[in-house]
């Protein structure tokens, strides 16, 4: 038998004793194969291979430290087997195939860590450094779980920010026959929306509020806009709960928190043009030191309307 070979095996638990164990050197082994027994798997390789690199393993079968066999001339090396095959085409060839999974490739660098094989650490940790660039994600959603936790990310946020509060449970009425539907939609253009404006606004989704369905629209840490998607109707002496998907004009209040793309410094002229005077009547010398109130387009549905033109409980 030529060249460098190995013999994989899994042993099953014998019943009976243990097999005893004793030390054993190797330093003098020179070339020859030696077999080994890596937690049950059975490995065919020579002292040579094993000695190639400044590792564990050089340690061990070039005399500096002892090893343990078992009755039937095994070295005992107790760590996992899985791996210990690629191990050896690595100290071999000097590079090797690595599995196509992450958990697999973290499994590999715990053994090549052990054994202090610095080279194929080195390789699986730029492996694991790709795998994650290549998956990560297009864009992340914070979810609101607070109030605190809400305004502590809008306010440190550099970018426009864009919420959805969607909290279908909330409800205590029967909902209309699309109102499903356009709930959906409304979730629907919220991740086109995220994806399509990733990186220049913040998106964030709230699951908390009291409303079924509503968009809020900040810039620079203050509210601008809100786009309230559900109202109550009345049918046949009782309440439902309607949901619209007022498309166009959440599209447009995106747009409009675009205007917010700048670092926070103030820009008299863009919150002049986005403001409003708390009196509209007067332009007299005496209104020329008030300040500017900032103001808040909400844009609600209708919140009562009728079928038959009668109150609940008329």
């Amino acid at each position: 038998m030529s060249g460098d070979t190995c013999l994989t095996t899994t042993l099953c638990p014998a019943a009976g004793p243990k097999p005893k164990t004793c030390s054993f050197k190797v330093g003098s082994l020179g070339n020859k194969y030696v077999r080994l027994n890596v937690g049950g798997s059975l490995y065919y390789t020579t002292v040579q291979v094993l000695t190639r690199h400044d590792t564990m393993l050089k340690a061990m079968f070039s005399g500096r430290m002892e090893v343990l066999t078992d009755k039937e001339g095994w070295i005992l090396i107790d760590r996992c087997g899985k791996h210990f095959g690629t191990i050896l085409n690595y100290l071999r060839d000097d590079t090797i195939a690595l599995p196509k999974h992450r958990q697999e490739i973290k499994e590999l660098m715990a053994e090549a860590k052990y054994y202090l094989i610095q080279g194929l650490v080195d390789m699986c940790q730029a492996a694991l450094q790709d795998k994650k660039d290549l998956y990560e994600p297009v864009c992340s959603i914070p979810i609101i779980t607070s109030p605190k936790e809400e305004e502590r990310l809008i306010e440190s946020s550099m970018k426009p920010v864009v919420k959805l509060l969607y909290n279908r449970s909330n409800n205590k009425y029967s909902y209309t026959s699309n109102s499903d539907d356009n709930l959906l939609k409304n979730i629907e253009l919220f991740d086109k929306l995220s994806l399509r404006f990733n990186g220049r606004v913040l998106f964030i989704k709230d699951v908390i509020g009291d409303e079924i369905c509503c968009w809020s629209f900040y810039g620079q840490g203050r509210k601008l806009a809100e786009v309230c998607c559900t109202s109550i109707v009345y049918a046949t002496e009782k309440k439902q709960t309607k949901v619209e998907f007022p498309e166009a004009r959440i599209y447009e209040e995106t747009l409009n928190v675009l205007l917010y793309e700048t670092p926070r410094v103030p820009d008299n002229s863009l919150l002049e043009a986005t403001s409003r005077s708390r009196s509209q009547a007067s332009h007299s010398e005496d209104d020329e030191g008030f300040e500017l109130r900032d103001r808040v387009r909400r844009i609600h549905v209708k919140r009562y309307s009728t079928y038959d033109d009668r109150q609940l409980g008329h």
